[in-house]
């Protein structure tokens, strides 16, 4: 029997279960895919809201890496929330070290709800230490404003981001485009390429998690050995049916159906 590929997610944990950990695993199983984990914080979260955040002590983080890297190393490794500096400094310095790759770094700054998951004097460690060592960056227009320092507010500006993103080391940048206020069409640019991935956007709160849903599926799709455009066109695929068939749960903004029917493919 072939082996079952082997991605990672390193990133907070979400009690809630829609983003961060819960959501990246259960995105890996749904592609068929076996899932590992780094937790760098913990979160108090439901769908209404963050109520606490822990961050996750830098020597003991390291020893997951470690104990990772010795027995399930990954095909495919993508970063979540990391909340602060130091904690950004920890992870950059164990997947350029181990070599874990390729690495997707969704850049999680805020929660659906409005509450930071990044400490604003972190942003230059994220531009600095990670998107370096990314092979693709999916941020959405408000992290792709923030990353890039310019302004984001439609396809042109956000492809204009995208390229300055570019130039700071990631392959690929992909800039999602749930908050655009049409369609929710992302833009994946590599040197030389844009390639616009069409969505058809689900009405209703019930869309927690989706960026790290995202992330998470084209890591998995990248472990199975894909393309990193073949890799965020299933992923794109995959997010659909997840948005279609939400549980409708909680009285926030609720989570997706991360196992959808027909998945794994």
């Amino acid at each position: 029997m072939p082996q079952v590929p082997i991605a990672a997610t390193v990133a907070g944990s979400d009690s809630g279960g829609g983003a961060g950990i819960q959501a990246d695993l259960k995105s890996f199983a749904a592609a068929g895919v076996y899932g590992v984990s780094v937790l760098v914080a913990l979160t108090a979260q439901n769908t209404r809201g963050v109520e606490a955040v822990h961050a996750v002590p830098a020597e003991f983080v390291t020893a997951q890496f470690a104990a990772l890297d010795r027995d399930l190393r990954p095909a495919a490794v993508k970063t979540g929330m990391l909340l602060s500096t130091e904690l950004i400094q920890v992870v950059a310095e164990q997947i350029s070290a181990l070599g874990w790759g390729p690495l997707v770094v969704d850049p999680v700054m805020v929660a659906k709800s409005g509450d930071h998951l990044l400490l604003p004097e972190a942003v230059d460690a994220l531009r600095g230490r990670l998107l370096p060592l990314a092979e693709v960056l999916t941020p959405n227009w408000p992290e792709a404003a923030a990353l890039s320092e310019l302004e984001v507010v439609d396809q042109d500006t956000a492809l204009v981001a995208g390229r300055r993103l570019l130039e700071m080391g990631p392959r690929w940048v992909l800039v999602k485009g749930g908050h655009s206020p049409g369609e929710p069409n992302d833009l994946l640019i590599g040197q030389g390429r844009v390639l616009e991935l069409r969505g058809t956007r689900v009405p209703g709160p019930h869309t927690h998690g989706t960026g790290c849903t995202f992330s998470a599926a084209i890591t998995a799709q990248l472990a199975r050995g894909r393309s990193v455009p073949e890799a965020a066109v299933e992923a794109k695929h995959y997010l659909q049916a997840a948005l279609e068939q939400a549980p409708k749960l909680g009285g926030g903004h609720g989570p997706l159906q991360h196992l959808p029917r027909g998945w794994p493919q």
